[in-house]
This record gives structure tokens, C-alpha cells and sequence, in this order.
């Protein structure tokens, strides 16, 4: 049911945004050919008013998905909304102001009167998307008071902190929970008579799946780190979206998405935050742009496959199994950078600074990046991304799961050829013993983390711009 109303309140928004989106077209229009500040007065056309306004309709409303405005606003009050609206119109009318600039405009040729009609444009259309998404949240919100399309939550954890939050909860139903029990501990009391404790945390992913639990509220105290991620765990793969009490902010590292309740500040962990259409997107950018690339850097990978060749003894390039999406191993291509056969004799290890087992080449072409670039093969093939967490070998993710906390949750998504954390971890060796290992891998995930909850379209351009930066610059080669 409510996704059923989640469904219907973005169906409702759509449609309303492109109401707005063709009054203000038709407003821009009508100043043009009647109201004297473009063409000469003529005679409505609606064929010829059609198109232009399904490009135009288009160009919006991906554009309001690219500024995330389509995603769930229950915790942000109506006012941040329009001032997000605010800032998408006055981006994509700034594109068209530069799109449409006549050429030869200086200071012989003064801006065209048209220019009003753009400025007109913009006014109308921040004016009435933003009064078209009040009108809508403020109706939603009546809805959620009324119970209409509160999501099936619980409360993890009892005592002074879970009747707090449930308190809280209770007080402001627009915020869409709908609390049908606690989690507690054995043969603890539910903190509010009026809902019953549904189990311990062991049974979790019985409750959600009895219940159809949608949000998991946790108020268990700071000082419970480890139960606060059995929890996690223990729901992990289920679709439920977690908030975490803000003291325990130190657990995700300070990378999660923070959700308002009047006052109450709470820690989002989201199931899934890239929406199905940026998943689709996401896909056509990674197919698009590593066509594009295999086809540019075919004369470069020539050269390189000549100087590898003519370097060291064995094969050009370098197939090793990785762990994907879900965990599914898949053989992940490279220029051989090291000496044939490095790990013969060591069994699976890591590459350190300075480590011997690399080649002259090797270094050239790890300062660069273009050791990875056959991976744009893997891309293609649909087993990578552009941009996610690196894919690590199955045998260090055996060995990282079990003592690395929330490990698993980087599978969730497919990895990528850059990520945050080769942008913004700084590497150092060397990593020879399993306590250093683990401790560089704890801080990846850190950063990992913060992109899975994060996921965004925006945040992959930065991602693939600052790698851009860090290949000029040659920092973070190993």
C-alpha cells in the first residue's frame, strides 16, 4: 500500500511540474508573437506549438531528475524544496540563455528583446513548478495525517531512547511512519503499551517479511556499535531503509544521508538511492562511453602492448578473477604490469609501493592509469561500471567480510573502473601483514559506503572528474 502511494505522489508530481512546464511555455509564447517583445504578432498554431513543447517538456523534467527532485522529500520541509526547484530552473534556463544566444552579439549588437522573453521564462516557470510542488506536498501531507501511505516501520531497541523516538514519530505523522512494533532484547518490555514487541533482533528478517516492514527505526545506545550492525546485517538485502540516532554517526563514518524529524535529526541508510531511470542512464552512459574509448585508445594500447612485449617475458595482458555484483566472480582484464607469473611463488598478495615484482613499464603505465584501461572491456560487457567500488579477489573477500564490518554491502552494486575511494584515499605501503591490509580496507569502505548511499548521476560526473585530476597529477598509482 505504501508503495502503491509512493508510486502515485511521483505520478502526481510529474504531472504537475508539467503543467507548469507548458503554462510557462505557452506564457514565453504568447510575449513572443503577441505581446510584442519578438516575432510580429501571428496566429496560434498548436502544430507548431506540439513539438518544441515535447523537447522542451523532456529537457525539464530530466533535469529536475538530475537534481534529484523526484526522490523522497517527506523529511525536508516545503520551503527547501522550492529553493531546490529555485536552483534547477535557474541552471537549465542559464543552458538555454547560452544555447540560444545569437551569434555575433557584442556591444554593436545589443541583447535582443527576446532576452525578456527568456527572464519572463524563468519567473513563470520557478513561480509555478514551485506552487504546483506545494500544492502537492501540502495534500500529501494531509494524506499521511489522515494514515493514507504511511510506510510499516518498527523500532529497534527499547528504554528511555526507543520511547523517545516513538514519541517523536507519533507526534508528526506527515513524516509517513507507521510503527507496528518494537524489536527488543529477550524478555525486554516494549517502552509504548499500545505496540506490541515483535521479537528479538535474531527474527528481524521474519518481522520485516511478516509485517512488510519498509523503515527500521534504530534507537538502541551509542556504546551498542556491534548490535547496531548485526542489525544491518541481519536485514541486509531485504529493501529496508534504515535511520540510525545521530550519536552513533562515528558507525558510517559520518558518509550517510541525514533525514530531519522535527528536530530529530536522524542517519538514512537507504536501500538502494539511485532510482530506476538513473540505473538505466547509468548503464547507456557505461556502454556509450566505453565504446567510445576502446575505439580512441586502440593506437595507445598498440603501443603499450609493444613496449610490455619488449620489456619482460609473458603475456600483454593480465586476466584475474574478481568479485561483482552480488558476488559474482567474473574475469577482470589488465596490461601486465609485473613480471610473469608474480604470485607463483607467494600465493595471492597485494602490490606494495615500491614493490620489486613490478616492471619499468609497469610503473609507467600504473602512474597513468592505462593498466585498468582494458576494463572497459568488462564495462561494455555489463560485469563493471564506470564508476563503483573497485573489485577486490574472492580470496580477500572471504578474508574481509568476517572482519570488516558492512563489507558485504559494497557487493550491492557493480564495480567500477573508478571509485571514490581512488579519488580521495591516499595509499600507503606497504601492506604485508593482514592488520595493515585490514586497516586500509576499512578506510576504502568508509568511502565505498558513502558512495553506495549516495548514489547519483552528479556524483559519478565528480567521481570521473577528479580521477581525471589524480591521472594528471599521477597520485595514487601503486
Amino acid at each position: 500500500m505504501a508503495r502503491r502511494s509512493q508510486i502515485a505522489e511521483k505520478g502526481a508530481v510529474l504531472l504537475g511540474d508539467l503543467v507548469a512546464i507548458n503554462l510557462s511555455l505557452l506564457i514565453a509564447y504568447w510575449l513572443c508573437f503577441e505581446g510584442g517583445l519578438g516575432a510580429p504578432s501571428r496566429y496560434f498554431a498548436l502544430k507548431e506549438y506540439f513539438w518544441p513543447a515535447l523537447v522542451i517538456s523532456g529537457y525539464w523534467v530530466f533535469l529536475l531528475l538530475f537534481f534529484g527532485l523526484y526522490r523522497d522529500w517527506k523529511f525536508l520541509s516545503r520551503f527547501d524544496e522550492v529553493i531546490a526547484v529555485s536552483r534547477a530552473v535557474l541552471f537549465g534556463v542559464a543552458v538555454l540563455f547560452f544555447v540560444t544566444f545569437p551569434a555575433g552579439s557584442g556591444v554593436s549588437h545589443p541583447l535582443p528583446r527576446t532576452r525578456l522573453v527568456l527572464l519572463s521564462y524563468w519567473a513563470s516557470l520557478t513561480v509555478l513548478v514551485g506552487l504546483s510542488r506545494l500544492g502537492i506536498r501540502s495534500i500529501q501531507k494531509r494524506l499521511l495525517v489522515r494514515g493514507v501511505g504511511r510506510a510499516p516501520s518498527v523500532i529497534v531497541g527499547g528504554g528511555a531512547r526507543g520511547l523517545e523516538l516513538f514519541t517523536q514519530v507519533s507526534k508528526y505523522p506527515a513524516l509517513g511512519y507507521d510503527i507496528v512494533g518494537f524489536v527488543c532484547e529477550d524478555g525486554e518490555k516494549p517502552p509504548a503499551a499500545d505496540k506490541p514487541a515483535l521479537g528479538a533482533v535474531e527474527q528481524l528478517p521474519e518481522i520485516v517479511r511478516c509485517y512488510n516492514v519498509e523503515k527500521i527505526l534504530i534507537a538502541l545506545p551509542s556504546a551498542d556499535h556491534e548490535e547496531i550492525l548485526r542489525v544491518i546485517s541481519a536485514c541486509n538485502g531485504l529493501g529496508t531503509t534504515f535511520y540510525i540516532l545521530p550519536d552513533l554517526y562515528d558507525i558510517v563514518t559520518g558518509q550517510a544521508r541525514t533525514s530531519q524529524i522535527y528536530g530529530t535529526p536522524l542517519i538514512e541508510l537507504a536501500p538502494e538511492l539511485m532510482p530506476g531511470w538513473e540505473k538505466a542512464a547509468k548503464r547507456l552512459i557505461d556502454i556509450v562511453a566505453s565504446l567510445i574509448l576502446l575505439v580512441l585508445l586502440m593506437p595507445i594500447w598498440l603501443i603499450v602492448a609493444v613496449l610490455i612485449k619488449v620489456d619482460s617475458k609473458g603475456p600483454i595482458l593480465f586476466k584475474q578473477e574478481r568479485a561483482g555484483k552480488d558476488g559474482k566472480r567474473f574475469m577482470l582484464y589488465k596490461f601486465r604490469s609485473m613480471v610473469h607469473e608474480a604470485e607463483r611463488d607467494s600465493g595471492p598478495v597485494w602490490a606494495t609501493r615500491g614493490d620489486r615484482r613490478i616492471t619499468r613499464v609497469g610503473r609507467g603505465i600504473r602512474r597513468l592509469r592505462l593498466d585498468e584501461s582494458p576494463q572497459l572491456w568488462n564495462v561494455l560487457r555489463g560485469e563493471m561500471s564506470l564508476v563503483g567500488p573497485r573489485p577486490e579477489r574472492p580470496y580477500f573477500v572471504e578474508q574481509f567480510k568476517d572482519r570488516i564490518p558492512l563489507y558485504a554491502r559494497r557487493l550491492r552494486v557493480a564495480p567500477g573502473l573508478t571509485g571514490w575511494a581512488q579519488t580521495g584515499q591516499s595509499y600507503e605501503g606497504p601492506l604485508n601483514d593482514l592488520k595493515s591490509k585490514l586497516e586500509y580496507e576499512r578506510q576504502k569502505v568508509a568511502y565505498d559506503l558513502y558512495y553506495i548511499e549516495n548514489m547519483s548521476l552528479a556524483l559519478d560526473v565528480k567521481i570521473l572528474l577528479r580521477t581525471c585530476w589524480v591521472v594528471l597529477i599521477g597520485r595514487g598509482a601503486r
